[in-house]
């Protein structure tokens, strides 16, 4: 038996030097980036610290106490609520159908694919200064020549308007990328699913409700997980195309908390707007993922 010991030691000891040289980097990125971070704006929320001055005080819960009787905060946290509201539906919805149409045998399935995905690539700042000329004079002129007034209209004059481009924007850049994330859970269906049920004289329609939507149900929940999370995390592409226009009233509930951290130099007060939309945006993603995953069915 001691002659074994030292061999369990070595393996031990090798597992060990797999662990760190495998996890070890991403620990340390996790721990800097994201750790860190969070536990010192936790801290910074409780003081009065403005982001300047290498002196601050605690001053308990008058950052949150201040947070609660904000109006502005509370009117981009439901704008930033209902911009994600309908930027996962459309372009989960899109994504879903680009992905079955491009599941089948079709010419060029991978160059539309790869057409479809390349929005994604575009960075967000530079999305939303493009989008915003498509706006302002590509559609305008289109909207004069067809005599469609819905795409002439001024596009960041209304807090409407300034809205659904936001919505566009978003669901244009981020249903390509879901759209290979569907696709990858369409190649994984066996295909001997679809054969049996053409023998059994199931339609499309009935193939579609039956198998393909059962066995994706892990994928809707990775692909839900990723629209909330982008869309609830939107700024880039916000200051960059509304700026808030008009009048604050298109504001994500990211760039009211950059307002409020670093344009107005209130960090604490920023710090605990930002801790509370951290909890909500927690809590909104635990409760989709536990919804949406009750009844997965395993490839």
């Amino acid at each position: 038996m001691e002659r074994h010991k030292p061999r369990r030691l070595n393996a031990r000891r090798g597992r060990v030097v797999d662990y760190a040289i495998f996890m070890g980097p991403a620990i340390v990125l996790f721990t800097t980036l994201f750790l860190i971070p969070l536990v010192s704006e936790c801290l910074y929320s409780f003081t009065n610290w403005n982001g300047i001055d290498p002196t601050f005080k605690f001053v308990g819960m008058k950052n949150y106490i201040k947070t609660w009787r904000d109006s502005r905060y509370w009117t981009s946290l439901i704008f930033t609520i209902r911009f994600s509201i309908c930027v996962v539906f459309f372009s989960n919805f899109i994504a879903f159908v680009w992905a079955y149409i491009l599941s089948k045998d079709i010419p060029f399935r991978n160059f539309w694919r790869a057409l479809i995905y390349v929005p994604r690539i575009i960075g967000g700042v530079i999305l939303g200064y493009l989008w915003r000329f498509i706006f302002q004079n590509v559609f305008v002129q289109f909207g004069q020549w067809s005599g469609l007034t819905w795409f002439s209209q001024a596009w960041f004059t209304t807090q409407e308007s300034s809205f659904w481009a936001l919505v566009i924007v978003m669901t244009w850049t981020l249903s390509g990328y879901l759209m290979l994330i569907y696709a990858a859970g369409f190649s994984a269906i066996d295909s001997t699913y679809y054969e049996a049920a053409v023998i059994d004289g199931a339609s499309k329609w009935q193939q579609l409700l039956r198998i393909t939507l059962p066995l994706l149900r892990s994928t809707f929940t990775r692909c839900l997980f990723i629209a909330i999370n982008w869309a609830m995390l939107l700024y880039d592409t916000n200051i960059s195309l509304t700026s808030g226009n008009p009048f604050r009233t298109s504001e994500g509930v990211t760039m009211n908390i950059y307002e409020s951290a670093f344009r107005s130099n209130q960090m604490s007060f920023g710090a605990a707007k930002s801790m509370i939309f951290v909890i909500i945006l927690v809590a909104i993603s635990f409760a989709q993922i536990k919804l949406t995953s009750r009844k997965e069915v395993e490839l």
